[in-house]
Order: C-alpha cells, then structure tokens, then sequence
C-alpha cells in the first residue's frame, strides 16, 4: 500500500480517519494480484470493452496546408452522432504506402475539442486549442508534425470530446445550468462555459456504462479499436502504432493492450501504479482511469505490459503534478520485468518536466516511432 501519514501507518491523503477502507478492502478483495497468462481477455470483459466498428466511413473534405494533405473523415459506430477524424500525411507522398500511427488526443479537462488539440486541420486554431497548446505541447500540434516525417495520422475524437461530444440539452439540469454561472463567466467563451458543465457531467457518463455492462474505458476502446481498424484497413497505410498524453496515453495503453496488431505503442505522462495513486493522487484523473474490477485483476502497470513483445516506450515526468514519483517508478520496474525476455523492446524513459508533452519529448518519441515503424524520421532510443 502507499507511504503512510505520519503518526498513523494506515492514513491516506483524501481519505483521512476512513483510511482503514483500504487496508480492509485489500484484504477481503485480493486487490492487485500477480497476472496470469489470460489477463488480456479478463480485463478486456472486466472493462466491457464493446465490438465496434467504423461503418459507413464517409471523406467529408479535404485540403492541403505547407507540406501536409489533410482529410476530415466520419463513421458511425452504430451510437450518437457520427465520430469525425482527421487522417494527415506528407503532401508530396501520394498514394504511396507509408507507417500510420493513431494520435490519441488528451483529456485535460477540455472535451468541447478533440482532435484540434493536436492536429490542425483547414482552420486556425481556436483560441482555447491554442491556450491548451501552449500549456501542453509547447505550443506544437505533434499529429502535424508526425505526418510530415512520413506517417499516415488518424486522429480519432473520443466519446464525449468534439464531434462526440455530450449536448448540454442531454445532460441533468443541475449539470447543464454551471455552463452558465451568472457574474462569474462573462469573460468566458463558450468552449469554456461548455467544459465547465461537461467535466461535472463526466461522472453521469461513467455511471451509465457502468449499469450497462461495460465501464468508460471500455467505450472509448471500443471506439479506439475501430479507429484503429478503419486506419489499418486504408490502401496507403502499412504498419500501425499509437500515441498519446495523459488521457491520451491511457488510450494508447489500453490499444496496446488489447489490439495485438499494433506494432509500436507510446504512452506520454500516465503511467503510476494503483496502489501509489490512492495517496491523494485519486480525485485528478478522469473516470477513464478506474474501470470498475480492474484492480482485482492486476495493476494498472500489469495491464499496459500486455503490449508484450511488441515495442512499448513509457516516458515518465519526474515532476507530474498528478502522478506519484514512487508510482511511476513501481510501473517501471513492473513493465521491465515484463520486458525482461525482449528487454531492447521497453524504452522507460524518466525526464525533467512535469504533465505535459513539451518539444523535447515529442522529438524523442516521434522519433521513437520513426525508427520502430520504418518511417523516413529521425531515430529515437
């Protein structure tokens, strides 16, 4: 369990006198058991990933830009309106067949946008994509840049963020009244005003997945997947990876784990053991983080070492404000001994810098990429 409080062994930030909860329910409930050679299968029924499909995939325009071609896809996966994506590559590339890699766009409390927060397409960037990139990338919109060294780019919306997103007339009234505070908000856009009614709708989400069968990690797998199949099944791309920050990364770890095709899987500022979280790290991450019943069958680190032998690279910030430092370095000790028959495939990287997928970062793992998937890139280690 984690480091305790001092004066009292058992005291958790955040849970306070209930602490003893934890120590109770690890007891009674076999919490973070060693995992066994079925764990890809138990967990993608214990998280209710769905079979879904992108289905009647449809080019809704397209356009160039400098040295990128662009197209903004749509499907249906069969449920609320249609998700839109775009798909970038070098303009001078043609039809020629090149590595695609799915962009995986992150979470950070903004889910009026989805893959505008890394990728550009015909328009200019709203203002608060801009802002958020600024915060996040250093100011790059990394799926661009990723196509302009010899990838073909899906970058899929999510349920709830962008053209999936949940309307305010869907949500509870309670809910859908704080995108509008009276006094408070008169500076705010609307994306903003939006955001703040849909991180408190977040949980309402997760509650119907979860009375459904399924939990909201499994839905957004599920709709990963498909990107994922739809991408892998197009005339001009070869072999498939994933990427992504935070909520992003999540999502790449998650496709890593239950899409065994993939063949490159890279997970940017995400990844802390359980255990280490439930000392006051629980409350800053999204309800994608908890499908009900996982930590009976492993920790989180368990579940993203299923990417083995295929290549995985970790990058751990040794400042994250929302993950715990002895977290992340349990993740990286239970992933390389995972790794430890194919050791050259786990790339654990620890940097200076905190939640974020600055500059440096982004050249390390596109470069990554480039060297694992045979695109015309830079090398990474």
């Amino acid at each position: 369990m984690p480091s305790a409080s001092a004066g009292d062994p058992r005291r958790l930030l955040h849970l306070g006198e209930f602490s003893g909860l934890a120590a109770i329910a690890a007891a009674q409930r076999g919490l973070f058991p060693p995992p066994g050679p079925d764990l890809r299968e138990r967990a993608r029924d214990t998280l209710g990933v769905l079979d879904l499909t992108a289905s009647d995939v449809r080019v809704e325009r397209a356009w160039t830009a400098g040295d990128l071609s662009g197209e903004e896809v749509s499907w249906d996966v069969g449920f609320g309106p249609r998700t839109r994506a775009y798909v970038l590559r070098p303009r001078e590339a043609g039809g020629a067949v090149l590595p695609g890699v799915v962009a995986l766009h992150c979470h950070a409390g903004m889910k009026w946008a989805g893959k505008e927060k890394i990728a550009d397409g015909p328009e200019a960037p709203s203002p608060e994509v801009t802002r958020l990139r600024a915060a996040l990338y250093d100011g790059r919109a990394w799926a661009g840049e990723l196509a302009r060294r010899g990838f073909t780019v899906l970058v899929p919306d999510a349920l709830g963020w962008g053209s999936r997103r949940i309307p305010l007339a869907d949500m509870p009234e309670n809910i859908a009244g704080t995108a509008v505070v009276p006094g408070a908000d008169a500076g705010l856009g609307e994306a903003d005003r939006y955001d703040a009614a849909a991180g408190r709708h977040e949980h309402v989400l997760a509650k119907y997945c979860t009375v459904l069968g399924t939990s909201y990690a499994g839905v957004v797998a599920g709709e990963d997947l498909a990107a994922t199949a739809y991408l892998r099944s197009r005339p001009d791309v070869g072999p498939v990876g994933c990427a992504g920050l935070s909520g992003g990364g999540l999502r790449a770890a998650l496709l890593g784990a239950f899409d065994p095709g993939l063949e490159a899987i890279a997970v940017v500022a995400m990844i802390s053991s359980y255990r280490d979280l439930l000392d006051g790290y629980v409350a800053r991450h999204t309800w994608m983080l908890y499908p009900p019943g996982l930590s009976r069958l492993c920790d989180l680190p368990d579940l993203v070492a299923c990417a083995f032998p295929r290549p995985l690279l970790v990058w751990y910030a040794e400042h994250d404000e929302i993950l715990p430092p002895g977290g992340m370095r349990r993740a990286h000790t239970m992933i390389t001994a995972r790794y430890r028959r194919s050791p050259a495939d786990y790339t654990g990287v620890f940097a200076e810098g905190g939640h974020a997928f600055g500059l440096a970062a982004q050249e390390r793992v596109l470069g990554w990429l480039a060297s694992r998937l045979g695109a015309n890139g830079r090398d990474g280690a």
